[in-house]
């Protein structure tokens, strides 16, 4: 199980300056990707602008959203476009993690309903498809195609159709935060849905934890999460690792799960939590060969 390092792009106040020294500092460190999160109405940043100026600071790590929420976006060919130009200016490093989005306040704000998300997702993603096949063409010819599977495309929720929708056009699902259960049970869900539809190998699974870690960091956890996630921060917290132990036992946990990849994602914008998450993963023997994967 390979891990990654989310972005502080949603933590409140968070700057140029720290958003670049974290991303240099966690490829050095060894993580395999950067990862943002998505909400519209809060202090963060955009997660599409938070991923180009992480690949402006970096040269291998992974960028991925976990996750983008779609429907609200609206115009699928102008978000292919903006993932599509990620993806070239990183270097083919994309991978887009999409969902439906869950936050009523980011619709209402959006004036899109909640209702018929699945559909509209659906047509958007196969819009979006389109674009990156090089299917769509203007006055100056096509839009140029990617190459395949470019970018790289998972997909999140945790109803049935989710499920058929990461099988049917993604390389993938993404896992919520939300407690082990659900990550069994949606292991479970992704490779049967998997196989059903005739798929070959088998399906990625990117999971993610929240970690915080030195004097202050269950305060510091729960001040955030509870800002963050509001009446769901209780869930989150329960698996959010605050020592070392406890974060060596949540991986473990992950990965005889059946997850691939998690996420260590940050409760504070300290630059200093990537080297002592680096320092933790060192010591209980998940080191960086070339990428920490714990085994």
């Amino acid at each position: 199980m390979k891990i990654g390092m989310g972005l502080p792009a949603a933590v409140p106040g968070a700057d140029a300056t720290a958003l670049g020294e974290w991303a240099a500092t966690a490829e050095r460190l060894g993580f395999c990707s950067l990862s943002v999160l998505d909400r519209l109405v809060y202090d963060n940043l955009d997660p599409l602008v938070a991923l180009a100026a992480a690949a402006a600071r970096t040269e291998r790590v992974e960028l991925l959203t976990t996750v983008l929420n779609v429907p609200y976006r609206q115009n699928a060919v102008v978000l292919a476009k903006q993932l599509a130009s990620i993806d070239r200016l990183s270097g083919g490093r994309l991978t887009a993690g999409l969902a439906l989005g869950g936050w009523p306040e980011d619709f209402r704000a959006s004036d899109v309903s909640q209702r018929g998300l699945g559909a509209a997702m659906d047509a958007m993603v196969a819009t979006m498809s389109e674009a990156w096949d090089g299917k769509l063409a203007g006055a100056s010819g096509p839009m140029p195609a990617l190459p395949p599977d470019r970018p790289g495309l998972l997909l999140g929720g945790l109803a049935p159709a989710a499920f058929t929708r990461a099988a049917t056009v993604g390389q993938g699902w993404i896992a919520p935060s939300f407690g082990i259960q659900q990550l069994v049970d949606g292991v479970a869900a992704i490779r049967s849905a998997w196989d059903r539809v005739g798929r070959t190998g088998s399906p990625r699974v990117v999971t993610m934890r929240y970690f915080c870690i030195g004097p202050d960091a269950d305060e510091d956890a729960d001040h955030y999460l509870r800002h963050y996630y509001l009446d769901y921060a209780d869930l989150v917290k329960a698996d959010t690792p605050t020592t070392p132990e406890h974060l060596e036992a949540e991986l473990r946990r992950l990965r005889d799960a059946g997850a691939e990849d998690v996420v260590l994602m940050p409760c504070t914008g300290d630059v200093a939590q990537v080297a002592i998450a680096a320092d933790v993963l060192d010591r209980i023997g998940i080191t960086a060969d070339p990428v920490r994967t714990l085994r």
